[in-house]
């Protein structure tokens, strides 16, 4: 603290410049490693020949299934018990669209389970997601 002699005697100031600088380096900090901690999910997603690519927008979400079966909401895990709830009020009632994003070695059955919390969730339509092929010639190995 500072003191500052006047007539009456002295004030008692804190000088806040110095609190202001180390929060305005942390919220650049903040800024900056933000987006680099939602990159995604691993996931070895299927090939096919026709693939778009995923909207930008704010008004989908993706589910995706890893390969030892976990489930995620965007980058959020979701229990399998609890995926209908969240779908419900994260996806129908903001009325967003959803798509399926799976692991190319989750078994067919996992998916179907997944699909039918979905449907029973109330949601019709949704989309899949897949890598497009690499029609390039794969070089032999060794």
């Amino acid at each position: 603290m500072a003191h500052i002699p006047t007539k009456n005697g002295f004030i008692a100031d804190i000088n806040v410049t110095p609190f202001v600088d180390v929060m305005l380096v942390l919220l650049i900090i903040f800024m900056v490693t933000a987006p680099l901690m939602t990159q995604g999910l691993e996931v070895e997603l299927p090939e096919t020949k026709t693939v778009r690519t995923l909207p930008k927008d704010k008004d989908h979400m993706v589910l995706t299934i890893k390969k030892d079966g976990s489930l995620f909401l965007d980058e959020y895990a979701v229990k399998p018990g609890e995926l209908e709830g969240h779908l419900k009020r994260l996806v129908k009632a903001d009325r967003k669209f959803l798509y399926l994003r799976a692991d190319k070695d989750v078994t067919y059955g996992t998916v179907v389970a997944v699909m039918g919390e979905v449907k029973s969730a109330g949601i019709d339509k949704m989309g899949v997601v897949a890598e497009p092929i690499d029609e390039r010639p794969k070089a032999k190995k060794k």
